[in-house]
């Protein structure tokens, strides 16, 4: 018998899998990587989690399918920030579940507990995840607070124990912490840690990006609801927006910022047509631009990537922004200039 577990590297997926294989059931843990925060190093980490729990791992690819399925067109709304939890959760029931005959597998798992999550794990919003997931075997298994719902088929037909499932639910980790110890694990993702569509200056660049490069017109995010949105965000941007300080210029333009050495990196290797690159002789932070930006905007942009690099006070410098080189180019007069033309939150 096998399984397919939804799998965030989180202490809750990890006992799920956990209680699975104890019953001799094989686990396969899928991890959907939908276009933010997946790095080779992250997976690495995720793939030695899901070993200690006794599963395989598989990461599934589903960025362009997100984007135009679920981010901007959730019928249950958005949280706080720009998160489509009920949506979210069952687009990944929805896939899973497709993909139990390419893996051999029965049914699926998560380690979801009722109670947890304010917006995805109330009863009301398991019943829309199922829904929206289209199980109607009810081939979705909760292990982690089974007892708490109506059995599902596999437990119905034996192939899981209900009575070794158990039956947590609320905010508590005091369960999970025992079980974590009495299992051995050694680390897993921390239990306050959240996706990047939940936090607020995601969000806002985001809202940015929508307003300016994809020209949409609205003045709250639930308004983006209903239109057709397709098209307008790829890949590439998403994952623009997880790099940097993000500013917006007087004339429109984008200006992306490295933060550190780990950022320059990230937006080193970013290929992305919308921007061309801004670069110093100097030590410090690279950067992006919009690559139709206006005279005046490349010469401020200029001004703000010397302001973080290490430049000498009293001296003019040379720029490259894309083929361009603009010379005598000073940094503003300190970092708090720069703030006014921060997204929100950048």
């Amino acid at each position: 018998m096998r399984c397919l577990a939804l799998f965030s590297g989180g202490l809750d997926s990890m006992l799920a899998c956990k209680l699975m294989t104890m019953q001799g059931i094989e686990v396969v843990a899928l991890h959907f990587d939908i276009g933010v925060d997946v790095s080779s190093e992250k997976l690495k980490v995720l793939e030695d989690h899901a070993h200690e729990a006794g599963a395989t791992f598989h990461v599934v690819d589903v960025r362009e399918r997100y984007l135009n399925e679920v981010l901007f067109s959730p019928r249950y709304g958005y949280g706080k920030a720009f998160n489509p939890c009920v949506d979210c959760h069952g687009f990944m029931f929805r896939t899973a579940l497709s993909l139990l005959d390419e893996f051999g597998a029965s049914f699926v798992i998560s380690g979801e507990v009722l109670g947890q999550r304010p917006m995805s794990q109330r009863s009301e919003a398991l019943r829309q995840v199922r829904g929206l997931a289209g199980c109607e075997e009810e081939l979705v298994l909760r292990p982690m607070c089974a007892k708490l719902l109506k059995p599902t088929k596999p437990e119905i037909e034996g192939w899981v124990d209900r009575e070794k499932l158990l039956g947590l639910s609320g905010r508590g980790r005091e369960k999970q912490m025992e079980l974590a110890a009495k299992f051995g694990f050694k680390s897993f993702e921390s239990p306050g840690g959240g996706c990047a569509f939940t936090m607020a200056d995601f969000a806002a660049k985001i809202l940015d990006f929508l307003r300016f490069e994809g020209g949409v017109k609205f003045e709250k995010k639930d308004e983006l609801r209903g239109l057709d949105l397709r098209g307008v965000m790829s890949v590439a941007d998403l994952q623009s927006l997880r790099f940097g300080r993000h500013l917006r210029l007087d004339g429109g333009a984008k200006l992306i910022i490295g933060r550190d050495e780990a950022d320059n990196a990230k937006l080193d290797a970013l290929e992305n047509e919308r921007f061309e690159r801004v670069n110093f002789d100097l030590v410090g932070a690279h950067a992006l631009l919009s690559r139709e930006a206006s005279e005046e905007d490349k010469m401020m942009a200029a001004r703000l990537v010397l302001t973080y690099c290490k430049f000498e006070n009293g001296k003019s410098y040379e720029a490259r922004v894309g083929e361009r080189i603009l010379r005598g180019v000073t940094p503003l007069a300190s970092k708090e200039e720069a703030k006014r033309f921060f997204v929100l939150g950048a």
